[in-house]
């Protein structure tokens, strides 16, 4: 009997350490539950005081313009006036329109202008350029809409009226700069044919010259050379179409395809056929190089009127393009703030300061229970210990 009680004693000794000391669910309550009243007056206190630093916030508007960027579609008036160039039409198609006028709104170029235009370095309190973009960057937001397609630009500003120039500045911005770089199909075949309709200009002077200085004579009168430079005209434009068309399809396409294979065929057999008019009248002395001689002026006549013509028709169609940047919606002054929320800010204040007190009464409570127990308090009193002495 007397050797089982010193057994039990042990066993209600070790008992303890085996059970699990973590906290449970109503230890944590329970001090949220002593003070709800506090919790309530804090989310009460703190909700006031947040939606009041909310009213002395700068309030924010948004101003908002949407359009419609030019499309490929709208800039192909011409394009059966190029069925006499093939491939040419294609010269300048842009795969998503929208998304490279959204990148022109934001370039440098325009943030400058809209940056000296509004003074934004004094409106921003800013000293230097970059950070004043930066500053812009964050206040201007650019979307493109992936269904239809339409450009919306929005402009945070404390002043409304500002806001609203801002916004529709952009759309004149982006029209200047259009205006000045080949973005388009059109602008792109305003460029090529620009070029080389004045590349054909030198060598028709020049061809005129060579003309002028060959002389008539019975031999070349009787040849009928304007009957044969036109026709040879026109095959040397032909050639002239199929070369470009061949060097077009070469850098989009590879050199065995079939309309490669077929270009190339093409060119080769009217440069034969021109080789043989120019071989035909061989022989024929003075007559004969009057008419070559007037066959090339013709040739370059011919080919200068065509550009001159593409030329115009892609003129008319840039002329277009400023009217094409279509505005759905103009920006207004807005009315009412876009930010600061003030109920919204007044309740995450009110919330944070809540779960706030109440983690602080919770730990408060779980170290009150620790300091009551011996071991923990002991451990408590090393740990201060050891800051001291740190």
């Amino acid at each position: 009997m007397n050797n089982e009680f010193p057994a039990e004693s042990a066993l209600h000794e070790t008992a303890p350490e085996d059970e699990d000391t973590s906290p449970g669910l109503l230890e944590l309550v329970t001090p949220l539950a002593q003070r709800w009243r506090v919790i309530v007056v804090v989310f009460i206190a703190a909700g006031i005081l947040g939606t009041g630093a909310a009213f002395l916030m700068t309030p924010i508007f948004t101003a908002s313009t949407t359009f419609i960027p030019p499309r490929q579609e709208q800039q192909s008036s011409a394009a059966s006036a190029l069925a006499s160039l093939g491939a040419l039409a294609s010269l300048g198609n842009a795969k998503n329109p929208g998304d490279e006028y959204a990148s022109f709104l934001e370039s440098t170029t325009v943030r400058d202008r809209i940056i000296a235009r509004f003074d934004l370095m004094k409106v921003y309190d800013q000293e230097f350029h970059d950070k004043t973009r930066q500053e812009l960057a964050k206040n201007v937001h650019i979307s493109v809409g992936k269904k239809d397609g339409l450009i919306t630009v929005d402009v945070d500003d404390k002043d409304p009226k500002r806001a609203a120039a801002m916004a529709n500045q952009y759309v004149e911005e982006l029209r200047q700069l259009t205006a000045v770089l080949a973005v388009s199909e059109a602008q792109r075949r305003r460029v090529f044919f620009e070029k080389q309709m004045k590349d054909t200009q030198v060598r028709l002077t020049a061809a005129q010259l060579a003309l002028q200085d060959s002389g008539i004579s019975a031999g070349a009168l009787k040849a009928a050379p304007a009957q044969a430079a036109e026709g040879y005209a026109n095959l040397r434009a032909q050639l002239t179409t199929a070369e470009v068309m061949l060097e077009t399809a070469r850098g989009s396409m590879r050199e065995g395809t079939p309309e490669v294979q077929q270009l190339s065929a093409r060119v080769q057999a009217l440069r034969s056929q021109v080789a043989q008019l120019e071989q035909s009248d061989a022989g024929q002395g003075k007559g004969a190089d009057y008419i070559s001689k007037y066959r090339e002026f013709k040739y370059q006549e011919t080919l200068f009127d065509m550009m001159a013509r593409q030329y115009e028709l892609a003129r008319v169609d840039e002329a277009r393009e400023g009217a094409m940047i279509q505005v759905v919606d103009a920006a207004q002054p807005p009315e009412h703030k876009t930010r600061p929320k003030r109920i919204i800010i007044g309740l995450i204040t009110a919330l944070v300061a809540a779960l706030g007190y109440s983690a602080l009464l919770i730990v408060r409570s779980r170290m009150k229970a620790s300091l009551e127990d011996p071991e923990s308090a002991q451990r408590w009193l090393q740990f201060k210990d050891s800051l001291k002495r740190r």
